[in-house]
């Protein structure tokens, strides 16, 4: 052999040697990362290989799987069932775009490659198994009509069911179909940008993708009068919801000369006790009680209820509602009627009021009941949920007969409900550039039959037909609220 070809051969078998070497370290080092990526196409290739499991709503399941129609290598493509009522819940699962929400969240459950679902040989071989189910603990009936009474408004509706914390409505408006942008066609995509079009930054912008539900928080105005009442109560500012407070009507912020007006000038808000000032939603009382009371204070209340928690899952991770962290006393006066850099998502206000209603214990809200394999065996319950005491059984009581005057006799009129006890509180926050927005029309609120069964609701309108000066949480929220109560508890 001439030297030539042996240092050609000699030259090659060090190449290939290399080469070896090189796969076997990025195997034995990047494997596990290579086969993970998002760019590997052969992991959506195994995911869309067979149907999905399903998300159940009410023993039902409001997702499904059939066939793709483009005939490329994604064999099926995710549907659903009442694709706008139920997408706060369910999020999408698309072949292009990914998976949010309870669709991300149990994506491996429901396409069949969590470990939990498959056999040993299963786990040897990496063969996927039958995919598992969600269940969720969402009501149709208040899901559906929260839905019909917000309607074409801009907003959101949570209902909570105190005692369990089970959610049983999370409705957002407007919404939009996720069977539309599901799989990898033409129309699809025409879908996801129309969809992203409208939820831009312009005059027009909707944002149908965004669970306003969940992960969107606003100034919720004067329902956040009840975090300062709790605050008032359990600090021992006051004794009881009847006792006078020193108010003046009207009340200058402290340190500034800008003078808190109360919205309605006739209504007895001067030293009002806490049960008048919710009656009426006096201002004055609320933005004095805050500056007395200090920030420290109104915080460690407001983050018991569940404010500043950046993971708070149920299981989607909520947007944090906010109670800011550095005030003079004049923004701590604003922040005690819910205004400055106070913001709330509506689960957030309706937190609120299911712990008042649930004697001053919050027990975790979730969506999910149970994860089970495709034999209805429980991969995973929520069936037990962790609680904790955010103010006295005394000062729950308290509110909660402040909260039913509310309704009786004063600002939430429209929530009154033949046959069951309601309380509620209404709001209607500021926002924008010098308060250039449209304000944005609360309630929170809870009811409870003769026997016991209780649900707690928060209604926000962000935007409707309504002109700005007809703009009220009793005119707009509470309606709402009502609708849902009754679904929950008839």
């Amino acid at each position: 052999m001439n030297r030539t070809i042996r240092r050609a051969g000699t030259v090659t078998l060090l190449l290939v040697m290399a080469l070896l070497l090189r796969l076997t370290w990025l195997q034995m080092m990047h494997g596990e990362a290579l086969a993970d990526s998002d760019k590997n196409r052969r992991n959506t290739i195994e995911q869309y290989a067979q149907p999905f499991g399903d998300i159940y709503v009410g023993g039902e399941p409001v997702t499904g799987s059939k066939r793709a129609e483009d005939g490329g290598d994604l064999r099926y493509k995710r549907t659903y069932t009442d694709g706008p009522l139920y997408a706060p819940v369910t999020g999408y699962a698309s072949q292009v775009r990914g998976a949010t929400q309870l669709e991300g969240i149990y994506q491996d459950v429901l396409n069949g490659t969590d470990d939990r679902l498959k056999d040993p040989l299963q786990i040897l071989t990496g063969e996927q198994a039958e995919p598992g189910n969600v269940l969720t603990t969402i009501d149709p009936d208040v899901q559906r009509t929260g839905y019909r009474a917000l309607g074409d408004k801009k907003g959101a509706a949570v209902a909570i069911d105190p005692d369990s914390g089970e959610i049983l409505g999370a409705v957002s408006t407007p919404s939009f179909d996720p069977s539309r942008i599901s799989g990898s066609g033409s129309d699809d995509t025409a879908a996801w940008e129309q969809l992203t079009e409208r939820s831009g930054n312009g005059k027009h912008d909707d944002r149908p993708m965004l669970n306003r539900a969940l992960r969107h928080a606003v100034p919720p105005g004067s329902t956040f009068k009840l975090v300062v009442a709790a605050a008032a109560l359990e600090n021992d500012l006051y004794s009881s919801v009847d006792e006078p407070t020193d108010s003046p009507d009207p009340y200058t912020l402290k340190g500034t000369s800008t003078v808190l007006e109360n919205e309605n000038r006739s209504a007895p808000c001067e030293d009002a006790s806490l049960r008048t000032a919710l009656r009426y939603s006096c201002n004055n009382v609320f933005a004095k009680l805050a500056t007395d009371l200090g920030a420290g204070k109104l915080r460690e209340q407001a983050e018991k209820f569940g404010f500043n928690d950046e993971k708070q899952d149920v299981p989607v991770r909520a947007a944090k509602s906010n109670f800011p962290t550095e005030m003079d006393e004049a923004q701590t006066g604003l922040s005690g009627i819910g205004q400055f850099e106070v913001t709330a998502t509506p689960l957030q206000m309706a937190m609120v009021s299911q712990a008042i209603a649930h004697n001053g214990e919050l027990v975790d809200p979730h969506m999910v009941s149970r994860v089970q394999d495709g034999n209805g065996h429980t991969l995973q319950s929520y069936e037990d949920p962790d609680s904790h005491r955010v103010m006295s059984e005394r000062t729950a009581q308290q509110l909660r007969s402040a909260m039913g005057t509310v309704v009786d006799k004063g600002t939430g009129s429209n929530a009154q409900i033949d046959g069951l006890t309601v309380g509620g509180k209404t709001g209607t926050a500021q926002h924008g550039v010098d308060n250039s927005g449209m304000p944005y029309a609360w309630f929170t609120s809870w009811a409870e039959t003769d026997s016991g069964e209780k649900v707690a609701v928060a209604v926000v309108v962000e935007d409707s037909d309504a002109a700005r000066a007809e703009v009220s949480g009793n005119g707009l929220a509470a309606p709402i609220a009502k609708k849902m109560m009754t679904a929950a508890l008839r």
